[in-house]
């Protein structure tokens, strides 16, 4: 064998044992790093309990006919956020329907089977004042999407804001306060296990065409875990609707609703908000305390909206309004707002009066 071909012959060794080298190291390294990838995972898993999970998507009465496709290809304008998520005007293609999507923050909301069993119960409340719960969605990546009806016509706080004649109408002051307090007693009585909405305001109360109201979100602090429901509670307090005996979210009761409703019906009557941000020195920023300090100033013109009066002229309405009226629906919101929760009416109470009044 001469030198040249031994030189190949050498060469040929060498470049194959490089070559086996280079195929156990790969082979070793990539086994190292999908060791490392699959610890990272299992690692993340363990942090995050069960935000690692499969998709699915449960469907209740009157949302049969959604898919995951529909959720998740509708393009969406944003019409509301909060500290635990953010709610979606959606265009389902399919159907070419309009739906409202909440989309609850992972890190906001309960765990397991807590969370599941109240979806099931939210899923099944049906009533005509009440907005519905059509579908829940689950992500792989913890996401958490419900579905209701999209309402047209806009919620009641806008509705008072805007001030139009329709707003200072008693007939629809009382059809309005009737329909809010139907729900509210289904929540509270008409349930195998009574419901407390827990975060009512004028804001979650959804109109239509002909201004029958639409109470939304019944339920939904119990789908957010002790953080996100503390926020709830702040939000609602920076907002004037929170009862004074509230301390924190989970204690929320049927009488803290009750104190909630009565600050809706003092907005009716009155056109007022329930925080004044700019009070003068004569005025308290506190709807009801406003109130009280205008009884006792004997500022009876103060207690309503002066339009409410001039419609009675206007409308040939079969049971037209007085200020004897008025009255007993002011000190029924009064009564509502007591300070003292053993004070308030029941939601039976309220209802029975406010037909009384109607009538």
């Amino acid at each position: 064998m001469n030198i040249t071909h031994m030189l190949i012959l050498v060469l040929g060794l060498t470049a194959a044992t490089f070559f086996i080298l280079f195929v156990v190291y790969i082979f070793f390294y990539r086994k190292r790093m999908i060791n490392t990838e699959l610890e990272d995972i299992e690692s993340s898993e363990q942090k995050h309990g069960d935000m690692v999970q499969r998709e699915c998507l449960i469907t209740f009465q009157a949302g049969e006919a959604l898919t995951i496709c529909d959720i998740l290809d509708a393009p969406g304008e944003v019409i509301g956020k909060s500290n635990y998520g953010t709610l979606y005007k959606a265009l389902l293609q399919r159907s070419n329907a309009i739906r409202l999507l909440r989309f609850l923050r992972p890190v906001c909301i309960t765990r397991g089977k807590e969370f599941d069993d109240v979806i099931s119960l939210l899923g099944c409340i049906r009533h005509s004042n009440l907005v519905p719960l059509l579908g829940y969605y689950a992500g792989p990546r913890g996401e958490r999407l419900l579905v209701y009806p999209f309402y047209r016509h806009g919620n009641l706080a806008q509705f008072i804001k805007d001030g139009n004649g329709d707003s200072h109408k008693w007939a629809i002051i009382c059809r309005i306060s009737i329909g809010i307090a139907k729900g509210l007693e289904h929540l509270h009585t008409g349930l195998e296990k009574p419901i407390v909405h827990g975060n009512l305001k004028s804001k979650n109360i959804l109109l239509d065409r002909n201004y029958e109201p639409y109470i939304s979100d019944s339920g939904l602090h119990l789908l957010l875990n002790l953080t996100a429901g503390h926020e709830m509670l702040e939000a609602s307090e920076a907002q004037g609707y929170k009862a004074p005996e509230l301390i924190k979210m989970k204690d929320a009761s049927e009488e803290t609703d009750i104190y909630s409703f009565g600050i809706c019906l003092l907005e009716l009557l009155s056109g007022k908000e329930p925080i004044n941000q700019h009070p003068t020195p004569d005025e308290d920023f506190y709807l009801p305390n406003f109130m009280r300090n205008a009884v006792l100033g004997n500022r009876i013109a103060d207690l309503f909206h002066p339009d409410i009066l001039l419609s009675r002229s206007r409308d040939h309405d079969e049971n037209p309004v007085t200020e004897e009226l008025i009255l007993k629906f002011f000190q029924l919101a009064m009564a509502c707002c007591s300070p003292s929760p053993s004070l308030r009416p029941n939601i039976e109470q309220v209802l029975w009066k406010l037909e009384e009044i109607v009538k």
